[in-house]
């Protein structure tokens, strides 16, 4: 008998390859992507950098620009960004968040151009926020905690600005090396306190600034702004910092916001 012809052709096992070999196209498509994207955003937060950059390089405040992009180098190795102190937590800050104050900057340096001269208080930006530091021979007699009346228009000016933005701000008191010990005041970090709480009372008293916006630190002589080897730098020391924290710094965590730690540069409690 005469044998049918087999004419089905030869059924092929190696068809998933086809499909295996698509789904490696569209994994390698899709990292491809994923991997364009992410540069074009380097790019973005680059340029939105750089062009934070040039308008406050023209607006003559390079010191804000220093600040915001990492400062000087301490003796510690680490530059004004540094966000950790003792038992404290990192918190990280891009020059954006801290630029969102820039604002404000330029509102206190034109208002306080006079006593920014004449050396009674400084205003710079540091990664964490809005520093304003009170110097102690302006604003509290001599080992003591009692803020001198005469400094309301000075304090006037800073409030203006605290009312127009929600930011969380710190009232960090400092002092220079020279010990003190008093009937008050046992050592530096009593006295360095004491002058945080004096101001945040100040605020909420006065001024009516809300508490839950407020933070105290006492830092005594361990955070100094220069050197205490001289008058000039112990003077300098000796100050109240107003930090208007920026928007990416939680107040609750206090620790998650340490001051920055400058190189001292030779420059009363």
């Amino acid at each position: 008998m005469r044998r049918k012809k087999n004419n089905h052709a030869h059924e092929s096992h190696e068809r998933w390859l086809v499909s295996y070999a698509d789904f490696i196209t569209l994994l390698f498509a899709f990292f491809v992507v994923m991997f364009a994207s992410s540069q074009s955003d380097k790019t973005k937060a680059q340029a939105i950098a750089d062009s934070v950059t040039r308008a406050l390089e023209k607006g003559g405040i390079r010191p804000a620009v220093r600040e915001i992009l990492g400062g000087t180098v301490d003796e510690r190795g680490k530059g004004n960004a540094q966000m950790k102190g003792p038992g404290g937590s990192e918190a990280k800050s891009s020059p954006a968040s801290a630029a969102e104050l820039t604002p404000s900057l330029n509102y206190l340096t034109e208002a306080l151009q006079n006593e920014i001269k004449q050396g009674k208080i400084e205003v710079h930006l540091e990664p964490r926020g809005l520093v304003v530091s009170l110097r102690q021979a302006t604003f509290f007699p001599s080992g003591e905690d009692t803020i001198d009346p005469a400094t309301s228009p000075i304090i006037d000016k800073i409030v203006a600005t605290l009312r127009q933005l929600p930011n969380g701000v710190r009232l960090e008191g400092h002092t220079d090396s020279n010990p003190i010990h008093t009937e008050r005041f046992r050592s530096n970090w009593d006295l360095s306190a004491a002058r945080a709480i004096s101001m945040l009372n100040l605020l909420t008293t006065q001024y009516g600034i809300g508490r839950d916006r407020l933070a105290v630190a006492g830092y005594a002589d361990t955070v100094p702004a220069d050197t205490n080897e001289t008058a000039d730098g112990r003077a300098h020391n000796r100050r109240v910092d107003i930090v208007i924290l920026n928007q990416n710094v939680l107040l609750p965590n206090a620790t998650s916001a340490e001051p920055a730690r400058p190189k001292p540069s030779g420059n009363k409690r």
